[in-house]
Parts: structure tokens; sequence; C-alpha cells
């Protein structure tokens, strides 16, 4: 019984580790953000949005990652129009978030994130943690295995306790 269920584990983490490295978005800055490349390393994906009262949350993530980057975290954006809330065009997002919150850490394009027509990677957040995001900023924290750590809402700040003990407890 303990080798089947330690057979059953290896597995699983293997499944969930390869299911998570298949994913690549078009980045805002140009080219593919291929998950793999941070295969080992802890990734909080946030659904983003430019005109939501969510949106000073920039800020808090841009610390975040100021603030964990050097010991593995990564951030990244996805903007997302699904909640009718994002700028018309990628160079407007970007610009948007350059000059009002230099931003540095990866972005994707503007995404959709539910429905039939979400990323791939969304639908496999879905079957895998049971999470689709309900508004803007959901976190989604991804264990350097590639198996979801941990989901927070909207009113989760960047910064709050919940999201950096999760986040702490993964770094290297």
């Amino acid at each position: 019984m303990r080798l089947f269920l330690a057979s059953l584990f290896v597995c699983c983490a293997t499944l969930a580790h390869a299911a998570m490295s298949s994913f690549t978005f078009p980045s805002i800055d140009g080219g593919e953000i291929d998950l793999a490349q941070w295969r080992g390393q802890p990734v909080l994906v946030v659904n983003t949005a430019s005109r939501c009262g969510f949106t000073p949350q920039y800020d808090g993530l841009q610390t975040l990652y100021d603030t964990y980057r050097d010991q593995g975290l990564v951030v990244l954006a996805v903007p997302s129009n699904d909640f009718r809330q994002e700028l018309s065009s990628n160079e407007d997002v970007k610009d948007f978030c350059e000059v009002n919150f230099g931003l540095d850490f990866p972005m994707t394009t503007i995404t959709q994130i539910r429905g039939e027509d979400a990323h791939p990677f969304y639908k496999w957040l879905a079957t895998e943690a049971g999470f689709t995001p309900s508004w803007n900023f959901n976190k989604v924290l991804i264990a350097p295995d590639g198996s979801v750590a941990a989901t927070f809402g909207s009113n989760a700040r960047p910064m709050s306790r919940p999201v950096t003990n999760a986040i702490t407890a993964l770094l290297r």
C-alpha cells in the first residue's frame, strides 16, 4: 500500500509539473513567455486590468517582486478584458503600466481567462485547483514543482501576510 501511495504521489507530482511547464503566453514585449523557464521557482500569476478599482495593486506586485525576486519569485501579470476593464490594446496596457507603475516584471498580452476560449493555463487551473478568477487581480501561486500552492481573491493585497507567507514558504 505504501509503495502504491508513493508511486501515486510521484505520478501526480510529475503530471502537475509537466502540465504547468507546458504553458506559453505571448509576451507584451514581443516573443513568448514559457512557464518552463521558471521551473523550480515560485510564480505568482495575477490576472490584471488597467481600469479596475484594484489596479493600484500593481504597486504592491512590484514591491513583492522587488522584495523576493533575488530569492526566486516571479510575478507574471496577465492582462484580461474578461471583466471589461482593460484598455483596448497591448501597447496601451504596456504604456499605462510603465508610466503609472514602473513595472518591470513579465507581462502577457491581453488574454482571455474565463470561458470556453480561456487560455489553456486557466483551463488547467480550473481543472487542477477548481479555481477560476472571479474578478481582476485574482492571484495564483504556483509552487516550484508546478503544482498550485495557493489562490487568492482580488482583496488579497500583494504584500499581505497570507500572500507573503505562502510565497516565503516556497523560496530557495
